[in-house]
């Protein structure tokens, strides 16, 4: 049964295991939770907590999608970076209604389930080449490595050098810190459960440092009424609503391809050829959560970079993703308690992930400028432009420039040329 259902080989997987990666990949997630109700709370009209029982709700049809139909071990979620998109550029800086974005967010989901019927998004993936997709995952290694630094007070932002070091001798930055050895011990002596328990010991010993905050235990979800299917349809056909909604494609479609290659490559999924199993139903699932997302009233639906902590825990099926989403229906009864863990918790895991994903650097063929010096772009910009798919991008445009450059037609496919001038333009026009 769990074969057939999550894809789960008895052979070749342990229940405890999966269920413990999910868990792991839980933890390290579920920030979205205090995060996303805290950003639309600034919207007249969206209640933060009507919106933090959509992002669960969101968050676990979701992975449950993504743990039926692909059976592969990813957590989905409203993204980051989206959801800012969503609030401060959309209803903020253009001045539209949060009923226009969400308008906006359900026809891209549409168009995510358009483009993973006829096979556009994949073939988008395979167009991508193979030192491309290393670079990808050791990028998104440095930039959840930096997210967790950052989120934790260990990096902080600065005038001159734009980022610093930040005070590590107190507060939350010390915990991350003292988590991270705790965390890094464990995993280097092969516990099992290492990280889990990182998390769980980090929070338990931010308590008497003042740093983990407890908020209780149970509370009843909030109604989603107020947000629920709150369409602006009058705005459908406007030029606005076009750049609005293919904004939330680029940055969603490209964010959720680096976030595939780059766990999968890490877990050893894919085939020899570079390609990912089940990629087109992974697809549908994201393109499913979107759509969803819309109607339960919040952002953009994602595929969330740190499953790759529980893939580092040993998750490989979708009985992992199952147990994301079991964890995301708990937290709506137990809010409170889940959201009592800080981020300094979470910052140990996410920076030992971005270590471990750092490994495809190695394979990326430096003897060769024209591969090379696009991977690096591709990689460095990620943790730079705080943008996985920004860092997919502009590796693509200077792969394409570089090997006209130098004459090398015979490496550059159709779909290439196509992506080069789409992505280009996107810069221009977006």
């Amino acid at each position: 049964m769990l074969n057939k259902l999550f894809g789960f080989d008895p052979l070749k997987h342990k229940i405890r295991t999966e269920i413990l990666a999910g868990i792991t990949t839980f933890l390290t997630m579920s920030y979205i939770l205090a995060v996303n109700p805290s950003l639309f709370a600034s919207l007249e009209g969206m209640p933060a907590g009507a919106v933090f029982t959509a992002t669960a709700l969101a968050s676990i049809i979701g992975t449950l999608a993504m743990a039926f139909i692909a059976k592969l071990p990813f957590g989905l979620a409203p993204g980051m970076g989206l959801n800012a998109f969503f609030v401060y550029t959309v209803c903020n800086l253009m001045g539209y209604s949060w009923q226009f974005a969400l308008t906006a967010v359900f026809l891209e989901g549409l168009l995510f389930i358009l483009l993973t019927i006829t096979n556009v998004r994949e073939a988008i993936v395979n167009a991508i080449t193979k030192n491309l997709r290393y670079a990808i995952g050791a990028g998104i290694g440095l930039f959840i490595a930096f997210v967790g630094m950052r989120n934790s007070g260990i990096i902080v932002s600065e005038g001159t050098t734009l980022v610093a070091l930040g005070d590590i001798t107190s507060g939350s930055a010390l915990l991350a810190l003292i988590g991270l050895v705790i965390t890094g011990t464990l995993y280097a002596l092969n516990v099992r459960g290492a990280m889990l328990i990182g998390i769980l010991a980090t929070t338990l010993i931010g308590i008497p440092m003042g740093v983990t905050e407890f908020k209780g235990v149970l509370s009843s979800p909030e109604s989603i009424e107020p947000i629920f299917c709150k369409f602006e349809w009058s705005s459908i056909f406007t030029f606005e609503m076009l750049i609005v909604v293919f904004t939330f494609l680029f940055i969603d479609m490209f964010g959720t391809i680096g976030t595939f290659i780059g766990v999968s490559t890490k877990a050893n999924m894919v085939d020899e050829k570079g390609n990912i199993p089940r990629l087109r139903q992974a697809f549908m699932a994201d393109a499913i959560a979107t759509t969803a997302s819309a109607v339960l009233g919040t952002s953009t639906t994602a595929t969330y970079v740190e499953s790759a902590a529980g893939v580092a825990q040993g998750g490989r099926t979708g009985l992992t993703a199952f147990a994301v989403a079991c964890c995301f229906a708990i937290a709506l009864f137990f809010s409170p308690l889940f959201l009592s863990v800080p981020a300094a918790a979470t910052a140990p895991v996410l920076i030992i992930v971005g270590m471990l994903m750092m490994e495809p650097v190695r394979n990326i063929d430096f003897d060769d400028a024209t591969e090379a010096i696009p991977s690096f772009i591709c990689l460095i910009m990620m943790p730079l432009a705080y943008s996985i798919s920004d860092g997919i991008l502009i590796g693509m445009i200077s792969y394409v420039v570089i090997n006209m450059c130098c004459g090398k037609f015979n490496k550059l496919t159709p779909m290439m040329y196509i992506l080069a001038v789409l992505f280009v333009l996107k810069y221009i026009f977006m």
